[in-house]
């Protein structure tokens, strides 16, 4: 049975406070999203194409903290994180801190696939790019009148975060009709970073994991908290090693990111095609669909 998940952020937004129209279209860019992997998946595609296409749809949505949308340094950049997982041989691929690459997601993808690393970085990972055909575009591309607004606040000593759009990443888990498994999470980081700062969302193990037969796993949050508890593949190993149920499993890992003085959210996809999407904060903008007619979009 193929399944897949996808969250947009989570944040300290209070019920009502987005206004009916705005909370529509964050609605619809999620179904967006989810109608193109789903529709991948439905077709017997592969859950790795699928988690690609759907972050991608995200990436170029500007109500999303990722490509277009993107939070923006103390400098005023666009500095962009992603990382993509397969669960059949573990392959991975991230960059980060890139500011001139449309869809982070699809050069962590090529990182996988056509180089012998897992991580590239800043202007390495942009060589790479451009050696791979990829077009470089202009930061200003990434920079909207929301995320310019936002910072301002930040560099006045104003709190950000209820502020919208949400500070979240974007992400997705899917599981294809084979019974493979891919997880990927892209991310413009955190309002105000200094130039540099990488999260959790393009380290694997801590915003992204996927295993064959266990779990795929994607994370939004404070991401300095989902490092130091390596989230995504404490997740992973909970339930492979002590049995636990994913649903258990996530709660646990949100307590200790709790217990550590931070918040977020996780959403997974367990090896029978099961969907959690748990979180400890106000909101996490979420969306599941899967082939026994499940489907769901929610916000609070």
């Amino acid at each position: 049975m193929w399944a897949l998940a996808v969250h947009g952020g989570t944040g300290g937004i209070e019920r009502g406070s987005l206004g009916s129209e705005r909370e529509a279209a964050y609605l619809a860019g999620l179904e967006s999203a989810l109608e193109a992997g789903s529709r991948m998946l439905a077709a017997g595609g592969a859950s790795l194409d699928a988690v690609a296409a759907t972050v991608r749809t995200l990436e170029s949505d500007p109500l999303f903290n990722a490509g277009r949308g993107a939070a923006l340094t103390r400098s005023g950049q666009a500095e962009l994180d992603a990382s993509i997982m397969e669960g059949r041989t573990q392959r991975a691929g991230a960059v980060a801190a890139v500011r001139h690459i449309e869809h982070p997601v699809d050069l962590a993808r090529r990182v996988m696939e056509k180089s012998r690393h897992v991580l590239l970085v800043g202007e390495g990972a942009e060589e790479f790019a451009l050696e791979e055909g990829f077009a470089l575009v202009p930061n200003a591309v990434f920079r909207t009148p929301e995320r310019a607004q936002s910072l301002q606040a930040c560099l006045a000593g104003r709190s950000v975060s209820e502020l919208v759009p949400p500070s979240g990443t974007v992400g997705a888990v899917a599981r294809d009709a084979h019974g493979d498994l891919a997880a990927a999470t892209s991310t413009g980081g955190m309002t105000g970073k200094r130039a540099g700062r990488v999260g959790d969302s393009p380290l694997i193990g801590a915003g992204t994991y996927a295993r064959n037969g266990v779990c795929a796993v994607s994370a939004t949050g404070h991401g300095e908290y989902f490092i130091r508890a390596v989230a995504a593949h404490h997740v992973c190993l909970s339930v492979e090693l002590r049995g636990l149920t994913l649903s258990a499993a996530c709660e646990e890992v949100l307590g200790r990111i709790r217990a550590l003085g931070g918040q977020g959210g996780l959403i997974a996809v367990d090896a029978a095609g099961g969907i959690v999407m748990q979180f400890s904060s106000a909101t996490m903008f979420r969306a599941a669909r899967d082939a026994s007619g499940r489907h769901e979009l929610a916000i609070w």
